[in-house]
């Protein structure tokens, strides 16, 4: 039993400290450097501690084992926490195919997106496009409200670095 134990260890540290890697990596790339610091604190403390249980005995297939598949695991993990939490803003551009978009815009708008309207020309004609800047945890219902009024429409996301001034909803301003 004390075996088992000692690879479940292993591997419970491994998902814990490679989830907190990914979560300390989307901070970093958010520019929060207190919550990374903070969060490689603990990254580092449990990361050492379960290197150490795999160093000290090298000749043991199985704590190795454990260590792979912990994080594999736990990088799985990280990835899902991270698209749960969806920090971050996005620039969205969106091309529309229909001639009267108002109502669109206008549900963009109703639902706290600010919406800048520019005049495009396309293959097949003038285009209106549309350009915002959205939180991340915003994009499915960003592309419901898209879709539901023009279903042929094309949309690029792309991330964007913070941001400072333009139009956020109360709440979400930044």
């Amino acid at each position: 039993m004390g075996v088992f134990l000692g690879y479940l260890f292993i591997f419970l540290a491994r998902v814990v400290d490679v989830t907190l890697s990914t979560i300390r990596m989307l901070m970093v790339m958010q520019g929060r450097k207190t919550q990374a610091a903070i969060i490689g604190f603990f990254e580092i403390s449990i990361y050492v501690t379960a290197l150490s249980k795999v160093v000290n005995s090298l000749d043991n297939i199985g704590n190795l084992f454990a260590y792979a598949l912990g994080f594999a695991c736990g990088t799985y993990v990280g990835m899902t926490i991270e698209n749960r939490i969806a920090l971050g803003n996005l620039s969205a551009q969106v091309v529309l195919k229909g001639d009267n978009n108002v109502e669109l815009i206008e549900a963009l708008r109703e639902a706290g997106f600010g919406v800048t309207v520019l005049e495009g020309q396309g293959r097949e004609g003038n285009r209106k496009v549309l350009h915002l800047v959205i939180n991340r945890k915003d994009l499915g219902k960003f592309k419901d409200i898209v879709y539901d009024y023009d279903n042929e429409a094309f949309i690029t996301i792309g991330s964007i670095d913070p941001i400072s001034g333009g139009y956020f909803s109360s709440g979400k301003k930044k």
